[in-house]
C-alpha cells in the first residue's frame, strides 16, 4: 500500500479503548503510535542481561563495549514482558513465547503485558508518627484512592487502588486512582492526604525513599516498642539511671517494673504511669496517637506521669525518658517534693540514646504491586486458562513480573504481589479504561507448556526473537532468576 492509499487514522486493538490514531500521533495510553500508517510500540522490549543477578537501572547508550553479537553479552537472556504488548482482545496468543535450553532443560517463557483492572498497591511506611486511624480514607487531588490498614511492627500500612476505586466510583476518581498507582509503581512521588478536616495528615510517598509527613522528612524506623527497647538496652542504663521510661504510642516500657529490670535487681521507684497497665513494665494508651514522642501526641513526656509514690520514691531519683527511635530524650532528677526537674544528662545516658538511634533502620517507603491475572490474560498462554492456574499452583509454572520474583497468593486464581523496586524502571503503563498495564511472565518446561494446551506453533527460540532494539538491564548479585531449577517442583523430587 502506497502512502496515498493509507487510511488517515488507524485503529489500535491493544486495549478496550480501541483508539483511532492519526499519522504521527500517539494513543491515549502513550504506548502506541501511528508511524507512516503502521501501529508501533513506543516502549522498547526489555531483556535482563544476567538472570542470576538483581535488577538495576538500564545501561546507558553505548555502555556495552566490544559487543560480539550475542543478544546478551556473556549471559543467558531472559525476555521480560516490559514493552512486550498485550494479548487484547483476549483470544490472541501472548506477544512473545520464547524457548531456550537452560542447563539441559528445554524451557519456555510466555511473555505479555497484562491489563489489570483488579490491582492496587500495598504501601509500607516506616515511621512511628501517626498518619491516620485504621480505615481512614486516603485522598489524592480530593479523590478517595484507598485507606489506612492495620499497622505493622514499626510501620504504617496503606491499601491503595483496587477495582472499587478504579471503576466503582466517579470517572475522576478512577482516573486519579490510576494515575497515582502508575506513579507509585514507577517509583515516582505522590502527595496524598489521610483523613478529613482537622485530623488530616499530608504524606509524600515514593518507593525507596523516606516518607515526608506534614512537610517533615522522616529519618528513622523504631528499633522496637517501648517494652522491647527496655529489654534490649536495660544493661546500658544500669548504674546510670534509677528509672527509664520508653515512650511509645502502643506499648510504653518502664525499666523498674519490667522483667529486664527485675533480673538486674533494679528496685521499685514509685513511678506512676497514666495509661492502661498490661503486664509488669508495659503500658497501653498512655496518650493519643500523633507525631510527637514515640508516635504519641505529646511534646512533654512528663504529661504521661502521675505523682510518684512518696513511700517508695526518693529525692535525687534519676530518670531518663526516651522515645523508641532515640530522637527525643530528656533527663530528670526528683527534687525534695518528688517533682521531676530537668537536669544535665550524664554522658553515659546520652550514649545510650545514641545507641538506640544507631539501631534504628532508615525510614523507607515500600510499594508492593498486587494484581490478579484474569482469565483473558491467561488465555494468551493457553486456550484452557484454568490449566495455567493449576500449573502455577503445582509449581510447574513460575510467575515473574519484569523478571522480578512475584509472591503468589494461595487460593483460587493467579494473584501476585511484588516489590516495585525489584523491577526494571518504568515497568508500568496504563490504559484510560482506566487500568494499569503491568508485565507478567510465565516460565515452564516446554513439555509442560504443551501439556497445558499452549500455543506451540507460536514458540520461538530466543536467538530468533528480534532483540536488536531491546533495552538491556544490568544486574548485581543476589537477584532472582525465573529459570532457576529451584523454582519448579520437578527439581525438588516431587512426583509429577
Amino acid at each position: 500500500m502506497n502512502r496515498a492509499d493509507r487510511p488517515e487514522k488507524i485503529r489500535c486493538d491493544a486495549c478496550p479503548v480501541m483508539c483511532y490514531i492519526a499519522e504521527g500521533k500517539i494513543g491515549a495510553c502513550d504506548r502506541y503510535a501511528n508511524h507512516d500508517g503502521d501501529l508501533v510500540r513506543l516502549d522498547a522490549l526489555t531483556v535482563i542481561e544476567n538472570t542470576t543477578q538483581k535488577l538495576v537501572p538500564f545501561l546507558k547508550e553505548g555502555g556495552v563495549e566490544d559487543w560480539d553479537g550475542d543478544i546478551v553479552q556473556g549471559a543467558r537472556p531472559f525476555v521480560t514482558a516490559v514493552g512486550a504488548g498485550t494479548t487484547y482482545p483476549d483470544y490472541k496468543p501472548a506477544p512473545f513465547i520464547v524457548s531456550q535450553d537452560v542447563e539441559g532443560v528445554d524451557m519456555v517463557t510466555v511473555v505479555t503485558e497484562g491489563i489489570f483492572s483488579y490491582c492496587g498497591v500495598k504501601v509500607k511506611i516506616d515511621t512511628d508518627r501517626h498518619i491516620g486511624h485504621e480505615r481512614d480514607v486516603v485522598y489524592v487531588d480530593g479523590e478517595p484512592i484507598g485507606h489506612v490498614m492495620t499497622s505493622e511492627y514499626g510501620s504504617k500500612m496503606l491499601s491503595l487502588g483496587g477495582v472499587e476505586h478504579l471503576t466503582g466510583g466517579s470517572k475522576k476518581e478512577g482516573r486519579v486512582t490510576c494515575d497515582a498507582l502508575l506513579k507509585l509503581c514507577n517509583r515516582q512521588a505522590v502527595e496524598m492526604v489521610v483523613g478529613d478536616a482537622e485530623h488530616a495528615t499530608t504524606l509524600v510517598v515514593e518507593a525507596g525513599k523516606a516518607p515526608i509527613i506534614n512537610g517533615e522528612e522522616e529519618r528513622l524506623m523504631r528499633v522496637g516498642c517501648g517494652s522491647a527497647s527496655i529489654g534490649m538496652f536495660a544493661k546500658q542504663w544500669l548504674g546510670h539511671a534509677d528509672e527509664v521510661v520508653v515512650v511509645d504510642d502502643h506499648i510504653t516500657g518502664v525499666l523498674s517494673e519490667h522483667q529486664a529490670g527485675k533480673l538486674l535487681d533494679i528496685p521499685p521507684t514509685g513511678i506512676k504511669i497514666k495509661g492502661r497497665r498490661s503486664t509488669p513494665g508495659r503500658y497501653f494508651q498512655v496518650a493519643a496517637p500523633g507525631t510527637g514522642w514515640g508516635g504519641t501526641d505529646i511534646d512533654d513526656p512528663l504529661t504521661i506521669l502521675g505523682p510518684f509514690n512518696p513511700k517508695i520514691a526518693w529525692e535525687g531519683l534519676r530518670m531518663l525518658m526516651v522515645s523508641t527511635t532515640g530522637e527525643q530524650f530528656a533527663y530528670y532528677e526528683l527534687d525534695a517534693a518528688l517533682q521531676p526537674q530537668m537536669a544535665q544528662m550524664p554522658a553515659a545516658l546520652k550514649r545510650s540514646t545514641d545507641i538506640i538511634a544507631e539501631n534504628c533502620e532508615p525510614s523507607v517507603c515500600s510499594v508492593l504491586f498486587m494484581g490478579g491475572a484474569g482469565g483473558s490474560l491467561r488465555a494468551g498462554v493457553t486456550e484452557n486458562p484454568v490449566r495455567l492456574t493449576r500449573s502455577v499452583k503445582e509449581s510447574l509454572t513460575h510467575v515473574s513480573c519484569g523478571g522480578a520474583e512475584a509472591y503468589g497468593w494461595p487460593g483460587g486464581g493467579v494473584t501476585v504481589m511484588l516489590d516495585v523496586m525489584d523491577m526494571p524502571t518504568e515497568s508500568f503503563g496504563y490504559v484510560p479504561t482506566p487500568a494499569l498495564v503491568a508485565p507478567i511472565e510465565f516460565s515452564m518446561r516446554l513439555r509442560d507448556y504443551e501439556l497445558l494446551g499452549g500455543y506451540m506453533e507460536e514458540v520461538q527460540p530466543v536467538d530468533q526473537v528480534g532483540l536488536d532494539a531491546a533495552r538491556r538491564v544490568s544486574g548485581e548479585a543476589m537477584g532472582h532468576d525465573p529459570m532457576a531449577r529451584a523454582n519448579y517442583r520437578w527439581d525438588k523430587g516431587k512426583s509429577e
